[in-house]
């Protein structure tokens, strides 16, 4: 399963009216720590499908929905579950990080 790709039209389809627990990884292309993270986020969605939707969110193409959540500094992650912020986590981390992290929703 790979990353859904969030924008102002389907956020909150995907993320605020979804049946499990969403990751939203808030990134920007010219991110240097976002794109260390990357392969570790795509990874969860393999890890965690079916329990857990990974999406990632430009913060650049969607700067409303950014703004909606505080977003102030990227990578940011959020775990969102039934459509309610559950926790957040500022920087880049490593697997065993991440994967504890998403674990908070399960």
């Amino acid at each position: 399963m790979s990353e859904i790709i969030l924008n102002s039209s389907n956020f909150e389809q995907e993320v605020l009216k979804s049946d499990i627990p969403v990751f939203v990884d808030f990134f920007a292309t010219w991110c240097g720590p976002c794109k260390m993270v990357a392969p570790h986020i795509a990874k969860l969605a393999d890890t965690f499908a079916g329990q857990v939707k990974v999406c990632k969110l430009d913060v650049d193409e969607a700067p409303e929905i950014a703004g909606t959540f505080n977003v102030s500094s990227i990578p940011t992650m959020i775990l969102f579950k039934d459509g309610q912020v559950v926790a957040t986590r500022l920087g880049a981390a490593t697997p065993p990080v991440l994967e504890a992290f998403v674990k908070q929703a399960l």
